[in-house]
């Protein structure tokens, strides 16, 4: 680290720290403000998407089963979620907050590099580079989760659900704050959830984590994901299950590959 860097005092820290918070909030604010004209449209044609037979992932389903007897017949031709609102303000609040989520996914890769900008005096000039890939690598691996969360396991997990029937009798009608609820909550878990490599390549660099654990315990893994695949999608249908359980493992063999060997192993 140079001398200037390394003679900030703790005040100097606090003060940067108070500067990166004001330009993270504005970030926030202005995109918030620009967000909220274009969330009618974005509710519409993206988060409502899920909902209507013509959704681009039942149409690849359907071509896939015709073409196999491998992929299940999902009746995408018929499916349609009606969705209601039953209460007074939910309309507004989701509107205001669907302003704060869309802008906390445009300034994403801003606010990574604020928090870089804020560590990065901290580290000596070795450590930057793998701190400076680590952020970068963590922000992609993030946006591919929500990709994927919205794209299958979101879709799939709403056609089970929906179409799930305890009795002939009743009639399912969706209300919009439960829509709303597992949609976000799908998108940014699955988010999280491909930050495992991120994870266990930091672990690896602390000396926690090694190649050996990932060999050792792959058979636990696989039977742990496979919770983790039935829990997200509570599906009987093992095309369902195993559309997440594979992206989810290929994770798991992405951190295996990325953490560092045993020592023994490089001898």
């Amino acid at each position: 680290m140079s001398e200037a860097k390394a003679e900030m005092s703790f005040w100097d820290h606090l003060e940067a720290l108070r500067w990166m918070l004001m330009r993270i909030i504005i970030a926030l604010a202005v995109f918030m403000l620009l967000g909220f004209a274009f969330i009618p449209y974005l509710f519409d044609n993206v988060i409502m998407a899920p909902c209507r037979e013509d959704f681009f992932f039942y149409r690849w389903l359907e071509k896939l089963n015709s073409l196999t007897s491998l992929i299940p017949d999902m009746g995408g031709s018929t499916f349609n979620v009606s969705v209601i609102n039953i209460h007074l303000a939910s309309q507004f609040f989701i509107h205001m907050s669907l302003s704060f989520w869309a802008a906390f996914l445009l300034t994403f890769p801003y606010l990574i590099f604020e928090i870089w900008r804020f560590i990065c005096p901290a580290l000596y000039d070795n450590e930057r580079k793998g701190i400076r890939w680590a952020f970068f690598f963590g922000t992609i691996m993030f946006f591919i989760g929500c990709i994927v969360g919205y794209s299958i396991v979101f879709p799939l997990t709403l056609r089970f659900l929906y179409t799930y029937e305890l009795s002939g009798i009743i009639t399912n009608q969706l209300s919009l704050d439960s829509y709303m609820n597992y949609f976000l909550m799908m998108i940014f878990m699955m988010g999280i959830i491909f930050e495992l490599p991120l994870l266990a390549m930091l672990l690896s660099k602390l000396g926690i984590l090694n190649r050996t654990f990932f060999g050792k315990y792959r058979r636990h893994a696989i039977v742990v994901l496979l919770i983790v695949a039935a829990l997200i999608t509570p599906s009987a249908d093992p095309f369902t299950l195993f559309s997440v359980f594979i992206p989810i493992y290929i994770l798991w063999e992405i951190s295996a590959f990325l953490v560092k060997p045993e020592e023994k192993e490089v001898e």
